[in-house]
């Protein structure tokens, strides 16, 4: 059982959506639906599934219904049609109160506007879930502690939002998603709002902090690269229709149309694919030559590597955080990966 899936959601927004809904099923447009009707398709039959302990990241140009897809998860948004179901169980059928303990202890939200209480310490707005969930403050503070220690904000706790800056309000965001303790993440567009090389700090701690917690969470971008970087799994939207799901090898090396070719003509290869993306599996690497390797680990990304790679001659050994083989890289491997024809 897929830890979430959602089945053949529909949403449409507008006066009287259930009445529409049939054209959009007939094939129906999103420019003809909003001309002849006033209606606006949010989502188009969309059908994934998510598994435990994976960054699926779903992405797509403004508009395109990533957004909305994410609010589905937690109910901020009903769908017009179709079911979501989280560990199976339809969200549809839960009542408020149901709802409600729901969103306390299953799933927790990073906002790309960072969403704190301009009033809350940060020891305070870190601690927020917790206190919705019924912690007395001696604990509730100890777990605020720790996972302000986390995101590295040790010394902050007794600051003001707006003693920070927009990296660390991110940070402590993050940090108040993490104490809940819950099995999702939804992160809508968490580091959009961030400067470049804040931005690409905040990518590699909430990769660090994934590979220790193993968290199911849900992504939401526009950046591509962001897209590679962080997910096991990436969804394409367009229009409310999810045109691919792959690896972020499967959508860099196949694009499934027009669209998604595009997104991935001028992307850097190297900076986005993993070693593990592009190994052999240790059991199938019978004829690789291991008379010069170098070890990297299996998140390393290519771009990390390849120099050293190139100045040794060498093939790589892919090795896991506990120094395990998973399996080993050639020359062969690298090239393909890297080439764009």
């Amino acid at each position: 059982m897929s830890k979430i899936e959602i089945n053949n959601v529909y949403k449409i927004f507008g006066q009287r959506p259930t009445e529409v809904l049939p054209m959009v099923k007939n094939g129906a447009t999103k420019e003809q639906l909003l001309e002849e009707t006033g209606h606006t398709v949010g989502l188009d039959n969309v059908s994934l599934k998510i598994e435990e302990g994976e960054t699926f990241v779903c992405m797509g140009l403004s508009g395109s219904g990533k957004s909305t897809l994410i609010r589905h998860l937690n109910r901020l948004i009903d769908p017009t049609d179709g079911e979501i179901l989280i560990e199976g169980t339809n969200v549809m059928s839960l009542n408020t109160e149901q709802l409600i303990d729901f969103r306390r202890h299953k799933m927790s939200m990073v906002f790309q506007r960072f969403g704190l209480f301009p009033h809350k310490t940060v020891l305070q707005n870190v601690g927020y879930g917790l206190e919705m969930q019924g912690l007395q403050p001696e604990k509730r503070n100890s777990v605020a502690m720790e996972k302000i220690e986390a995101v590295g904000l040790n010394g902050f706790e007794n600051q003001f939002p707006a003693q920070l800056s927009g990296g660390m309000q991110q940070r402590v965001g993050l940090a108040r998603a993490l104490a809940t303790n819950t099995d999702i993440m939804l992160m809508d567009e968490a580091f959009s709002a961030l400067d470049p090389l804040i931005r690409s700090d905040m990518q590699k701690q909430l990769l660090d902090l994934q590979a220790e917690l193993k968290k199911t969470i849900v992504f939401i971008t526009h950046d591509l690269d962001e897209s590679l970087r962080l997910g096991d799994h990436i969804g394409i939207l367009n229009a409310g229709k999810l045109v691919q799901v792959g690896t972020p090898v499967d959508i860099i090396m196949n694009p499934a149309d027009d669209y998604v070719e595009a997104f991935v003509k001028d992307v850097n290869r190297a900076k986005v694919i993993k070693a593990k993306i592009i190994m052999v599996p240790a059991a199938q690497a019978n004829g690789v030559d291991k008379s010069n390797l170098i070890k990297v680990n299996e998140d390393q990304f290519i771009e990390e590597f390849l120099p050293q790679v190139v100045c040794n001659n060498a093939n790589c050994e892919v090795v896991d955080r506990q120094g395990n083989t998973k399996g080993y890289i050639t020359n062969k491997e690298l090239q393909k990966s890297l080439s764009k024809s």
